[in-house]
C-alpha cells in the first residue's frame, strides 16, 4: 500500500514539474529570461522532490537544488555530475525573488543551454520522461 501511495505522490509532483517546464519554455519564447529561469528552477525542484519521494524521502521545504541533489545522489550517484547545473539554477530562483542579491542579468541563450542540460538531468532521474514538446 505504501509503494502505491508513493507512486501516486511522485506522479503528482512530476505533473506539476512538467507544467513548470512548459512555463519555462513559453517564457523563453517570449524572451523573458528571468521568468524562464525561475520556472526552470521550479521544475527541477519538483522533479528532484519527485525522485526523492519515490525513494522514501521525507518531504522538506527547501528550494536549493544542490542541497536536494545531495540527497538524490544517495540513491543514484551518477547525478553528481549535475552539481554545477543545480547550483547555477538555484540562483535563478533567488534572482527572481530577491533582485538585490544578483547583479548578473540572465540571458535567453544561457537559459536555452541550461534547458538542454536540465533535460539530460531529468532523463537520468526519470528515463521515460520526454520533454521539448514530445509526447509525455
Amino acid at each position: 500500500m505504501k509503494e502505491k501511495q508513493n507512486s501516486s505522490i511522485t506522479e503528482e509532483w512530476e505533473k506539476v514539474a512538467r507544467k513548470d517546464w512548459e512555463r519555462a519554455k513559453r517564457n523563453l519564447k517570449e524572451k523573458d529570461a528571468e521568468a524562464s529561469g525561475f520556472f526552470l528552477q521550479q521544475s527541477l525542484e519538483k522533479y528532484l522532490k519527485a525522485f526523492l519521494l519515490q525513494h522514501g524521502w521525507k518531504l522538506k521545504k527547501i528550494h536549493e537544488l544542490d542541497a536536494l541533489l545531495d540527497d538524490a545522489i544517495k540513491y543514484k550517484s551518477e547525478l553528481k555530475k549535475f552539481y554545477p547545473l543545480c547550483e547555477r539554477i538555484t540562483g535563478y530562483y533567488f534572482a527572481e525573488r530577491y533582485p538585490p542579491l544578483v547583479s548578473e542579468e540572465l540571458t535567453c541563450e544561457q537559459i536555452t543551454e541550461d534547458l538542454k542540460e536540465a533535460e539530460n538531468f531529468i532523463s537520468m532521474m526519470f528515463p521515460g520522461e520526454e520533454l521539448y514538446g514530445k509526447k509525455q
